[in-house]
C-alpha cells in the first residue's frame, strides 16, 4: 500500500428489493445496518478529501468503480459539504472523459457564488457549462440529489425537487464509475 495514500473498504449489499447500496468504511468492514437500531454500527461520515490525499487538503478524490449506472437506473446520493468548503463536485466518469460533471459552488467569494455548474470533458476539453440557478444546498445542511440515465439526457432532481435536464453528450448507454472531489463527505451512494 503506497503510504501517501488512504484506502476505504467499500461494501455492496443486495436487498431482497433488487436496490444496489454501497457503503464505504475507513478501515475494516462493518455490518451494513439492516434496521433503523442498527445504524449506531455506521462508522463517522466519509470525507473525500481524506481518501487519496495525507495532508488533509481538500483536492482529494473518492472514486467508486465499477457499479453500473445503466439507461432507466438511479443513482442517489446523500451527504454534506465539509466544514468551511468553498465547493465540491461528483463526476460520471468514462474512462479519461467526464460524462456528467457537477460542481457544487457554495457561499463564497468566488464568481460561481451558490451556483451549481454542469459540465462534460470529453478528449481533454471541457464543453459548455450549463447553470440553472436552481440552488437547494446549504453551507451545512444534509443534502440529496438523484442522477437517472436516459438514453438523451441525465435527468438530476435536486433535494428541494427541482429538476435539471443535462445533456448525455458522450452518448454510452452505461457509465461505471465515479467520483467526488473536494470538500463533501458521502452519507450514501446507491443505484437502483
Amino acid at each position: 500500500m503506497d503510504s501517501s495514500a488512504y484506502f476505504y473498504d467499500i461494501i455492496g449489499v443486495t436487498t431482497s428489493s433488487g436496490n444496489y447500496y454501497i457503503v464505504m468504511f475507513y478501515t475494516s468492514l462493518y455490518k451494513y445496518p439492516t434496521s433503523r437500531q442498527d445504524s449506531a454500527l455506521l462508522p463517522p461520515l466519509l470525507p473525500a478529501c481524506k481518501l487519496n490525499r495525507s495532508d488533509g487538503n481538500m483536492a482529494g478524490t473518492m472514486m467508486v468503480k465499477n457499479m453500473p449506472l445503466k439507461v432507466g437506473h438511479t443513482l442517489t446520493v446523500t451527504g454534506f459539504p465539509t466544514e468551511g468548503a468553498e465547493r465540491f463536485m461528483m463526476n460520471i466518469d468514462y474512462g479519461a472523459d467526464i460524462a456528467f460533471h457537477m460542481s457544487v459552488w457554495l457561499n463564497t467569494t468566488s464568481v460561481y457564488k451558490d451556483l451549481v455548474v454542469y459540465n462534460t470533458k470529453q478528449g481533454g476539453s471541457w464543453k459548455e457549462e450549463i447553470h440553472t440557478g436552481l440552488f437547494p444546498f446549504k453551507q451545512t445542511g444534509l443534502f440529496k440529489f438523484t442522477v437517472t440515465l436516459t438514453r438523451d439526457e441525465f435527468l438530476v432532481i435536486l433535494s428541494d425537487g427541482s429538476e435539471v435536464h443535462f445533456p448525455n453528450r458522450l452518448g454510452a448507454s452505461e457509465y461505471n464509475d465515479f467520483s467526488f472531489e473536494k470538500g463533501v463527505r458521502i452519507r450514501s451512494f446507491e443505484i437502483n
